[in-house]
Order: structure tokens, then C-alpha cells, then sequence
């Protein structure tokens, strides 16, 4: 179903900064010789699986948090290449060849880029999955390129999920 497939890559990008808002924990005092436990990480790595017609749909990514910051127009620049997500670049698999918005993309693993401006985003998927953030993103990489108008989401989120 051609729609499913473009209403996915839609929807991923507008669903990012789209979920629960984190609770802050405080830590019992220490009462033990046991080792202190590891803070959890500012951006906890995250999966998510689902189905676009026939093909098996697989993200990995970073979860970054606000923190009080202005995300689009501040943090991730409009008009830049952006990494969707925290540390490493996020990737997207696809078990099957799959369509988007009219366009095939054959199965494998993609890093999965944005470039955002106020009206629309450039939606990227580039073959060069294995990277760290954008810095070494090459446009000449890329698989294929789409645009998607982001939807702002009913009530604001503290982290990507």
C-alpha cells in the first residue's frame, strides 16, 4: 500500500519530540560499599520496529532530550542536515523494497537524515548507514530524498521516542 508507506516516513518525521515527558528520580544515599550505579545516558539509544505493507521496518536511534531548549530553529538549525536523533546517525531498515511518496527505495539499512525548515523537511535516506551524526553526511550518498510537512504535536514532549 503505497499511502502506508508514505504516511510512515511522514509520520516518523513529524513523530519526533512526540512522546512522554521524563520524570526526574532521586537517588537513595549511599549506605553500602556497593559501586554507585552509572548514570543513565543523555541520549538513550532506542528501537523501533513496525510494518510498512510487506516490509519489515527497523529505526535505531539516539532519544535526545529539550531540556528547556529551542529544538527547531535553535538547536537543529533550519536549512541544515540534521541526524534525527543523538550521537550516532539514525538508521532505518527495510526487510523488502519499499516506496515512498512514488519513489522506490530497495531494502537495506539507510541513515536516515532531516533537513527542516519552518514550512516542510527534506526527508533523507543515504547509504551510508554507519555514521556519526551529520558531520560527514555526502549528499552524492544519498538513496533518495522526499518532503514531508511536519505536524506540530498536540501536547509538547521532554524526549524522542
Amino acid at each position: 500500500m503505497k499511502n502506508n508507506r508514505t504516511i510512515f516516513s511522514a509520520a516518523l518525521v513529524a513523530g519526533l519530540f512526540a512522546a512522554s515527558v521524563s520524570m526526574a528520580q532521586t537517588a537513595p544515599a549511599a549506605t553500602s560499599a556497593a559501586p554507585a550505579a552509572k548514570p543513565a545516558p543523555a541520549s538513550p539509544a532506542a528501537t523501533a520496529t513496525g510494518k510498512a505493507g510487506a516490509a519489515t521496518v527497523t529505526i535505531k536511534y539516539s532519544s535526545p532530550s529539550v531540556k528547556g531548549r529551542s529544538v527547531y530553529g535553535g538547536l537543529v538549525p533550519y536549512g541544515k542536515v540534521w541526524r534525527a536523533g543523538a550521537n550516532e546517525a539514525t538508521t532505518v531498515e527495510f526487510s523488502k523494497d519499499v516506496t515512498v511518496q512514488g519513489q522506490k527505495l530497495p531494502a537495506g539499512t539507510y541513515a536516515f537524515f532531516v533537513i527542516p525548515t519552518e514550512k516542510d523537511w527534506t526527508v533523507i535516506f543515504n547509504k551510508t548507514a554507519k555514521q556519526w551524526g551529520a558531520f560527514k553526511y555526502d549528499e552524492k550518498q544519498d538513496a533518495l530524498r522526499v518532503t514531508a510537512t511536519p505536524r506540530k504535536a498536540a501536547t509538547m514532549t521532554e524526549s524522542l521516542v
